[in-house]
């Protein structure tokens, strides 16, 4: 499912789709600045946004075979909660 297929189905139990598409969008733009300053998200049952550093490691260049390195970066992550894990097994 992609983010027109969500709203599409987000429409049908709001009022409309721009509606939901207002609401997705809150959403998003909250765990994103919330991640931004370093803290996590929790959805309680459904799961947890944080964010991770990734140490510098060396890479090759699939093209050329070169041996590279790649910096260290914070990477979004997300754990399933228990009953999201519970709802898809």
């Amino acid at each position: 499912m992609n983010k027109t297929e969500l709203l599409a189905e987000m429409g049908q139990v709001l009022e409309s789709k721009k509606q939901a598409a207002a609401v997705l969008d809150s959403l998003i733009s909250h765990i994103t600045r919330t991640l931004k300053k370093g803290e996590p998200v929790t959805l309680t049952g459904f799961g947890t946004f944080k964010v991770s550093k990734r140490k510098a490691r060396n890479g090759r260049n699939p093209k050329t075979g070169e041996s590279i390195k790649i910096a260290a970066k914070k990477v979004a992550r997300f754990n399933p909660g228990k009953s999201l894990n519970a709802a898809i097994n």
